[in-house]
């Protein structure tokens, strides 16, 4: 050949070469890396292609399983996925249809069904010679004894809609995770499509959507329990609970056409006064004193970045797959709306959970733990692949500050608004009632801490019926009073 063409045939050939590397490394990325990325992408229908074939590892909380497959059919073999008093927990393990799944069933979708990379090193002959890798254990944060009494308390409370979480105010893990209405999961788990998609058409026909989780997923205005956020911001702002704030029967914000008034009960009370101790205040839940608070001093800043630091405005990833929606404090420079979200009402709305974590915060010291559910992961064998582990999200008030924010707690049950409560496993709460417009019906909440002396758990309670918040309180003793057995 001529020395021109060798040296154009010897390119091609680099070229060339160089082309098959590089496929082969884009296929071994594609392979190793991205191929569950592609397997769980929405667009690919075939993720759910023999999805009933393969069997599923249990969910399971306090060593009772609470999710988990039997196999059904003779020689094309099944998996039935079935659950434990699935009305009580389904919000802890959401359900697995044909066509898609919730809850836990979701977050740790690829422990349950054995695609985890973590479980190869546990199964590695099953991988070697090309077998399917058992699915792992998920084994949940949740008390099985207290979840049951709080479904059955919201049940008997004749709320329209109910939802209670309780949570380790150390660590953040999730004990309480109950809603109402619920749901069977076992009537959408089933091998049969069609049969699970007029399930579906059924529930979501349903006016008050029990396949919401109503303790994460539905937003409520919280009443007189954001007040202790706004009692934190104070705190932060150098008051203290003896310091003298005003209070009145009624406070127009600046440029308000409308005043804000405290409860017609409170008429002849402290509220009434002028001044006022913090302390004081709080326990009657002053509604004049907490309004002009977001409105003026310490103002809506303030306010908004306090409640910021308990998690509002954004929604909490308690687990990979798994998201609370966003609670959210109004940030405005008009003080009629900073006034009324200051007392939980107009643009404020906050889930069940996010009011635990306010609970929780002043119960630990300020410190804001982010809420998990999942304790365990195990593989088939019962080698442990992974557990959850605390971590603190914000920190909301000095350690000093919290003191103050429990003695103020302490005081609602002690001679506030949940005097009621006095004598209970809860140590210091808060009452909140919500007016929903046009309705006849509140939000009924109640938030709280104990059991005595140790103020480990933290509890938020909301139950939609006619009443105040503190008809929501006995609801959270009873709660403390399971996690405390």
């Amino acid at each position: 050949m001529r020395p021109g063409v060798d040296r154009a045939v010897g390119r091609t050939w680099i070229i060339s070469i160089l082309m098959i590397i590089a496929l082969l490394a884009n296929i071994t990325y594609v392979q190793g890396f991205q191929a569950q990325d592609l397997r769980d992408d929405s667009l690919n229908a075939r993720q759910f292609e023999d999805r009933n074939k393969i069997e599923r590892g249990p969910i399971v909380a306090d060593g009772q399983r609470l999710a988990w497959s039997e196999p059904v059919g003779g020689d094309d073999r099944k998996y039935q996925r079935h659950y434990k008093q699935s009305e009580v927990f389904a919000p802890i393990t959401g359900y697995f249809s044909p066509f898609s799944q919730t809850g836990l069933e979701n977050a740790a979708n690829h422990v349950l069904d054995g695609t985890d990379a973590r479980l190869a090193t546990t199964s590695f002959v099953d991988k070697l010679l090309g077998r399917h890798v058992p699915g792992g254990t998920v084994e949940a944060t949740i008390d099985v004894r207290a979840q049951q009494a709080a479904y059955a308390a919201l049940q008997g409370s004749g709320a329209r809609r109910g939802a209670a979480v309780a949570l380790d105010a150390r660590t953040g893990a999730i004990l309480v995770m109950a809603s109402t209405p619920s749901y069977d999961a076992n009537d959408v788990s089933v091998l049969d499509g069609k049969q699970a998609g007029r399930v579906f058409e059924r529930l979501n026909r349903e006016r008050l959507k029990p396949l919401l989780n109503k303790a994460t997923s539905e937003l409520f205005p919280p009443g007189s329990t954001f007040k202790t956020v706004v009692a934190a911001s104070a705190l932060a702002n150098g008051v203290d609970a003896g310091t003298g704030v005003r209070a009145g029967r009624s406070y127009r914000p600046p440029g308000a056409g409308q005043a804000i008034n405290n409860d017609a009960g409170d008429i002849g009370g402290q509220c009434d006064l002028p001044e006022i101790p913090l302390i004081d205040a709080y326990a009657q839940s002053c509604n004049t004193t907490f309004a002009y608070m977001g409105a003026q001093e310490p103002g809506n800043g303030a306010v908004h970045e306090r409640a910021a630091a308990f998690g509002f405005g954004r929604g909490v990833e308690i687990e990979p797959g798994m998201r609370s929606a966003a609670s959210s404090f109004p940030e405005t420079d008009q003080p009629s709306l900073s006034a009324l979200g200051s007392i939980g009402q107009g643009s404020t709305v906050a889930t069940p959970l996010q009011m635990a974590m306010v609970a929780a915060g002043v119960a630990n010291g300020g410190k804001v733990m982010r809420p998990y559910l999942i304790a365990k992961e195990k593989a088939a064998d019962g080698q442990e692949i992974g557990r959850g582990a605390p971590k603190r999200l914000a920190t909301a008030l000095t350690s000093e500050q919290a003191d103050q924010a429990q003695e103020m707690m302490r005081a609602v049950v002690q001679k506030g608004t949940g005097k009621s409560l006095r004598g209970s496993s809860v140590l210091g709460g808060k009452t909140g009632t919500a007016d929903v417009e046009g309705a006849p019906y509140n939000d009924r909440w109640f938030i709280g801490f104990g059991p005595r002396p140790d103020a480990r758990y933290a509890v938020a309670v909301m139950t939609e019926a006619d009443g105040y918040g503190i008809e929501s309180g006995p609801i959270a003793a009873r709660i403390i009073d399971a996690l405390g057995d």
